[in-house]
This record gives C-alpha cells, structure tokens and sequence, in this order.
C-alpha cells in the first residue's frame, strides 16, 4: 500500500506539474475558458499556473505533503465555479465537447478527493 500511494503522489504531482506548465505554453487556450465574471483573465492565468506548479513540487517534499495536499485541494475548490459556469454555457466554448465539459465536474471531486488522500500520513 506504502509503493501505491507514492506511485500515485508522483502521479498527481505531475498531473499539476503538467497543467501548471501548460497555463504558460498555452495561456490562450486558457483564458479562452475563462468566465467573463472574472478580471484580470491573463494574470489569473499565470497565477494559478504558479500555484499548480508550486503545489505540485511541494506535495513531493515529505515535510510540505500535507500542507501542499491542503493547498491543492482549496485550489480544486476555487476553480469549481468556473468549471460550472463553463458547463452551463456550454454554448459559449465550441471548441470543447459539452459533455467533456460536464464530465470535468464529477472529475473535480476526484481530484479534490485524491489530493485528500495526501493530507493523512
């Protein structure tokens, strides 16, 4: 069980690590989704891309695991209502299937679930 949950830390550690550089490499793509309630669509970007990666290196570090689990999951929480508000206006992002869009919902839990997990030692 010990082998399966570092496995899996260093999964989801590239999971952020990944999206984290994509916000950088892909900015566009990026602000394309996000919802127009929203300012500053470029910086919040580039910030969450920060915390992405910042997270994702710090859930690596034994001492920072728990602290970076914690941020990773109030990141997943604050980036909800945006993935609702994109699932809602569907319409609005032709670019992406509606029903990949609705399935990122229940994917955020996992997620949000997954990064749980590192919070218990």
């Amino acid at each position: 069980m010990y082998i399966f949950k570092i496995v899996m830390k260093w999964l989801f550690s590239s999971i952020f690590l990944s999206a984290g550089t994509l916000h950088f490499l892909w900015s566009d793509k990026f602000m394309k989704v996000m919802p127009p309630y929203l300012p500053w669509h470029l910086e919040l970007v580039y910030i969450s891309g920060v915390f992405e990666i910042v997270l994702g290196v710090l859930l690596l570090i034994p001492k920072c695991q728990v602290l970076a689990a914690w941020g990773l999951v109030a990141l997943l929480i604050a980036v909800f209502p945006a993935n609702v508000h994109m699932a809602l206006h569907a319409s609005d992002y032709p670019d992406f299937p509606a029903s990949a869009i609705w399935l990122r919902l229940p994917l955020q839990g996992v997620l949000i679930a997954w990064a749980y997990w590192f919070t218990r030692r």
